[in-house]
């Protein structure tokens, strides 16, 4: 028992760390040397780790470098959008060995199956392999998934992959097991992964871009929920407290956190403080290169908005950070980030800071790879991370796998959610 944790301690630094020399191991995993000698020995023989060349430099001798072998497993990650479908492909120890950005519907009665079948086939091949060498594909899709069914919702610009079970139907057609996230939860993923939240345990995220979305993680595991909704705020009723008439009529239950945070709604609530743009994110980057009295009031009144959502997050989960995503928040900076905190801190007990997520380039399809690799290496070396989204398949253990749950979804509406 002893040997297999030392030996997985070992699999999880060289995974974390790359190639590391015997020394550099021993100290990692605070073993002696002969035992860390020993410990090498074993895993080249059993095929896990190999010789990965020498580090050079300095006096002496050089020293040996081992790493984990990576063509044990391959996975694929994908981010779909309405338009095409970014993949990556990776061996199990995250070395990229191809991407490819393919055009794919998304139109009612198209080929979903076949046609994201072929564009996964071409970037297998790309890499060298086939479609039965890959272990696992994880898709980030902008929707909701429902683990319980399979099906995506609150996602009406992508109908071609609404109404079936989505990873059971590509699993089977495609004879390799396919997973789908939330795009929002996979950018959470990745940022707990290599940015701002890697050395916490608890925090919340919200995306605010032509879309809204978000992803809660406790532990350092996604709050999932029982239907995959947990963190998805779009839907949430809140009242609207900005100071000027933006020329909508808001129902006495609250107006939805979407309908007042996505980019859309960014742009009139600028228009009507007089600043003109065609996005919400053009709305606040004018707003902050102009610095005017309007600018400033503008800008309040949009953290007002976006406190209003995310004080239900902090008040239930009471977070150690709240990271704000896409591109209006980036356009943001931690200028805005900052007027978020102070109107939340307002609204709530907790003085949880509020940050912007530092992850740069497609989050999501990075997000997706994280998944994927973690699922594999959990099977190729029993390394478990924590970073796993939940059950392989839907009705694998999670709270609420239970079918006859009542589907209490709400009516998708016009305006994705991202």
């Amino acid at each position: 028992m002893l040997r297999e944790i030392n030996d997985r301690a070992a699999i999880e630094v060289l995974l974390r760390e790359g190639p590391l020399t015997r020394a550099e191991l021993e100290v990692a995993i605070g073993l002696s040397k002969p035992a860390t000698a020993q410990l090498l020995t074993r895993l080249e023989a059993e095929g896990a780790v190999g010789k990965a060349g020498v580090r050079g430099g300095g006096r002496g001798p050089r020293a040996q470098l081992w790493q984990v072998v990576g063509s044990l497993a391959y996975v694929a990650a994908v981010d779909l959008t309405p338009k095409a479908g970014d993949f990556v492909i990776a061996d199990v120890a995250g070395q990229v060995l191809a991407e490819l950005r393919a055009p794919l519907p998304a139109h009612e009665g198209a080929d979903i199956v076949g046609e994201f079948g072929k564009a996964l086939s071409e970037a297998t091949r790309l890499a060298g392999l086939t479609l039965p060498d890959l272990a696992n594909v994880v898709i980030g899709a902008q929707g909701a998934f429902d683990p319980r069914t399979g099906f995506l919702s609150s996602a009406p610009h992508i109908p071609g992959w609404l109404g079936f079970d989505v990873p059971a139907t590509l699993s089977e057609q495609l004879g390799v097991e396919v997973t789908i996230e939330n795009d929002v939860n996979l950018v959470a993923v990745e940022e707990m992964t290599v940015g701002r939240a890697a050395g916490l345990d608890d925090f919340a995220m919200v995306w605010l871009s032509e879309g809204v979305g978000g992803a809660v993680v406790i532990g350092r595991r996604l709050l999932r929920g029982a239907t995959g909704g947990g963190g998805e705020i779009d839907w949430m009723r809140v009242p609207d407290p900005v100071s000027v008439d933006t020329g909508e009529r808001h129902p006495r239950a609250g107006s939805r956190f979407g309908d007042l945070v996505a980019s859309p709604a960014v742009a009139r609530l600028a228009a009507a403080h007089g600043l003109i743009a065609e996005s919400g994110w053009d709305a606040v980057a004018l707003a902050r290169r102009e610095g005017s009295e309007a600018a400033d009031a503008f800008l309040d009144d949009l953290a007002r908005r976006v406190a209003g959502g995310v004080a239900s997050l902090v008040a239930v989960a009471d977070p150690q950070l709240v990271l704000l995503c896409g591109e209006t928040s980036r356009a943001g900076g931690e200028d805005f980030a900052a007027r978020v905190a102070l109107r939340l801190h307002e609204l709530v007990l907790p003085r949880t800071p509020v940050g912007v997520a530092s992850v740069a380039g497609n989050a999501v399809r990075a997000g997706a790879l994280q998944s994927a690799l973690a699922t594999a290496r959990e099977d190729v070396f029993g390394v478990s991370a924590p970073i796993l989204l939940g059950p392989r398949r839907p009705g694998g253990g999670a709270p609420g796998a239970a079918v006859a749950l009542p589907d209490t979804s709400p009516t998708p509406s016009p305006a994705p959610t991202d």
